[in-house]
C-alpha cells in the first residue's frame, strides 16, 4: 500500500482539518464544559477520551465501515439515540450525583477513567462523524486512488485530522481549565445546584444537537 499524497495536499487538508474541527461544536462544548466544572486535568482527560473515538471513525472509514452507517438508516438512527440516551444519562447523573464535602472548597472529584471512558463513548455514539469523515476526506484524495491505495490515503488523512483536533482541544481545554479555576471563587459561593445545573443543561444541549 503506498500513499500518493503531495506534502501540499496534506497541508492544504491539515488548514481545512483545522478550520472545521476549531469551530465550537458539540465535542468543544462537552471538553469546555469538562474543564469548566472539574478541571483542566479532567478536561485533557476527556479530549484524550472524544479523539481516540474520532481515531476510531477514521480507522472505521478507511475500512469502508462508516459507509455502512451511514448507507443504513436503521444503523444510523439506532447508533444517533444511543448517543443521545448517553448524554442525558450523564446530564441525570450530574443532577443526581452525591454533593462530596470538598465540593464547598475544590474542584468536584472525578475519576479520570470514567470522564475518559464518557468523551468516547459521546463521541462513538455520534455516527455525523462518520459522515463527517465520508464527505470530507475523499475531497482530498490523489486522483485515480482506488482500492488499498486509496485506503491507506484515508487512512493518513483521518490520522492528520486527529491530530489537529488534538491540539485545538487541548487548547480549549487548557483555556477553559484556567477561567474555571479564576472563576472557581465565586462558583462555590453559589449552591450545589448552581453549579450543576449548567452542566447537565449543557449535555441536554449536545443532546438535543445530535437528536436534530
Amino acid at each position: 500500500m503506498s500513499i500518493a499524497l503531495e506534502p501540499g495536499q496534506l497541508v492544504a487538508f491539515a488548514a481545512a482539518s483545522a478550520l472545521l474541527v476549531g469551530m465550537p461544536g458539540p465535542n468543544v462544548v462537552y471538553i469546555v464544559t469538562r474543564s469548566l466544572a472539574h478541571g483542566t486535568r479532567a478536561g485533557i482527560v476527556s479530549v484524550l477520551g472524544v479523539e481516540t473515538g474520532t481515531a476510531v471513525y477514521a480507522a472505521a472509514t478507511a475500512l469502508g465501515l462508516s459507509a455502512l452507517i451511514a448507507a443504513s438508516p436503521l444503523a444510523f438512527n439506532v447508533v444517533r439515540y444511543l448517543g443521545v440516551g448517553y448524554l442525558v444519562y450523564l446530564a441525570v447523573r450530574e443532577l443526581t450525583r452525591r454533593r462530596h464535602a470538598a465540593d464547598a472548597a475544590a474542584w468536584r472529584p472525578v475519576r479520570l477513567g470514567r470522564v475518559y471512558l464518557d468523551g468516547l463513548l459521546m463521541n462513538l455514539l455520534n455516527p455525523k462523524v462518520a459522515l463527517f469523515f465520508l464527505a470530507f476526506l475523499p475531497q482530498f484524495l490523489s486522483p485515480g486512488a482506488t482500492g488499498a491505495a486509496a485506503q491507506a490515503e484515508v487512512l493518513a488523512l483521518g490520522v492528520v485530522t486527529v491530530l489537529v483536533a488534538l491540539v485545538i482541544d487541548l487548547a480549549y481545554a487548557v483555556a477553559a481549565g484556567l477561567l474555571g479555576h479564576t472563576l472557581h471563587g465565586r462558583v462555590t459561593r453559589g449552591t450545589d445546584w448552581r453549579r450543576r445545573l449548567p452542566v447537565a443543561g449543557a449535555y441536554l444541549a449536545i443532546a438535543a444537537a445530535a437528536a436534530t
